[in-house]
């Protein structure tokens, strides 16, 4: 149950768990949390679903996470898996082709784009409604110890404050829980990304297939949703001035890419972009945190940890940002989950605090490897002109190491535990509900 006080004219509310930033990682989170019994307030700065970036792929371990979430049959049948990626090389006119593996992952097949939008949707819908609160902006947090267990005070904009037997942040890249752990802050790649939505009412007679095109300092391609949506993107170098200002004017971005960025590249491409829904349109430059960061720093303190681009902002070179926000949260939740089956319920201090740790310590290594990868599989395809570069690009990576590597990302977060409909947590959710 909610219970409410008033000190010193300000509020402060009673939450078993509050996770800052409603977007993939934030409400894959409040999913899993309920699933093992537990309510989450969902606290979200902005006025609704944010929808930033248009589509993502998900490849198969994605899919296995939102399986467990019990949300993935919503989704799927919506998207068509590529089984094929094509790289034309802009500069020798060789086109590559990269098959996904035949077999599948745990029963997932290749790669799904889908709407952001939709995802979230399909994950809002899964909690209670006044669970998400809007317009929430984190002001500072601090820990307060009452009868020997650790507990969060959020402290709001508004000068309401919250207190909370745990805290995760998933509120992005530029993470306030993040700052508050100490971990530094993420760093610019030194490329921007283009990502935009191509819409053909009449179809646009595609195969479902990943296209790509890539020459020194860019990448770009595109892949269909269904048969009349395209999700396109470009990734490339800018100047150290930047080209920020364009970020606010979608006319201006796509005149950009047409005119300068992608002007030699095919003219299928070009069709794609000049399809653009304008509101689509978005440009960002590409931050990444040193893996180092996660491998040696503290990524829980006590009853407070981080989940998705708050934990491992990465580029979008293995296309696993959204996919590993996706464990987090199914892996986030298991150790919860656990933690209640052994104390017979949601137990504040050190029980929690262990059960943050745990989680932390299964997704340290693996978050730090897929930062890797992505940054180095962002240099070997957009970097270097020199033979030796173009011959490791075109005859190794493609040919030889692309199908290792996308076996490489495949991991599987596992499965939610069952908490008992009789435990005290379960209870108490469904007064809440």
């Amino acid at each position: 149950m909610i219970h409410r006080k008033t000190d010193r004219q300000k509020e402060m509310e009673e939450q078993d768990v509050v996770i800052v930033g409603g977007g993939i990682a934030g409400l894959a989170t409040a999913v899993a949390l309920k699933r093992v019994g537990v309510g989450a307030l969902v606290l979200e700065k902005s006025e609704g679903l944010r929808a930033t970036g248009t589509s993502l792929g998900l490849a198969p371990n994605a899919w296995l996470a939102l399986d467990a979430l019990g949300v993935a049959s919503k989704l799927i049948a919506n998207s068509t898996p590529a089984i094929k990626m094509k790289i034309t090389n802009l500069d020798t006119g060789a086109i590559q082709e990269a098959n996904y593996p035949a077999y599948s992952f745990k029963g997932q097949h290749g790669l799904r784009v889908v709407h952001r939008k939709a995802l979230l949707e399909a994950l809002a819908e899964e909690v209670p409604i006044d669970s998400i609160r809007f317009s929430s902006k984190l002001k500072s947090i601090e820990n307060q110890t009452q009868e020997g267990s650790s507990f969060a005070i959020i402290h709001m904009d508004d000068g309401t404050s919250i207190k909370a037997k745990a805290l995760i942040g998933c509120d992005g890249v530029h993470s306030v829980v993040a700052s508050w752990l100490g971990l530094t802050a993420p760093v610019n790649s030194g490329r921007w990304a283009v990502r935009g939505l191509a819409v053909f009412p009449d179809g646009h007679g595609l195969n479902p297939e990943f296209q790509q095109f890539v020459t020194v300092g860019k990448r770009a391609g595109f892949a269909p949703l269904n048969d009349k949506e395209i999700y396109w993107f470009l990734v490339s170098k800018f100047s150290s001035n930047g080209e920020d200002h364009l970020a606010h004017d979608p006319e201006m971005i796509k005149r950009e890419v047409t005119d300068n960025l992608a002007k030699d590249f095919p003219p299928l491409y070009l069709r794609v972009v000049q399809h653009s829904d304008l509101s689509t349109l978005t440009w960002a430059p590409l931050m990444f945190r040193f893996p180092w960061d996660l491998i040696f720093g503290n990524l829980s303190k006590g009853n407070v940890t981080v989940a998705g681009d708050a934990m491992h902002p990465m580029t979008p070179d293995l296309g696993q940002g959204g996919c590993a926000a996706l464990e987090d949260a199914v892996v986030l939740g298991r150790h919860i989950g656990n933690s209640i089956i052994r104390n017979k319920r949601l137990v504040a201090g050190d029980p929690l605090a262990g059960a943050l740790e745990r989680y932390t310590k299964e997704r340290r290594w693996r978050a730090a490897t897929l930062i890797t990868g992505s940054y180095l599989s962002g240099w070997v395809q957009q970097d270097g002109s020199g033979w030796w570069m173009k011959f490791f690009r075109d005859v190794i990576f493609y040919r030889l190491l692309f199908t290792r590597i996308f076996n490489f990302i495949q991991y599987d977060c596992g499965e939610l535990p069952c908490v008992s409909s009789n435990s005290p947590e379960m209870e108490n959710r469904s007064k809440i509900e």
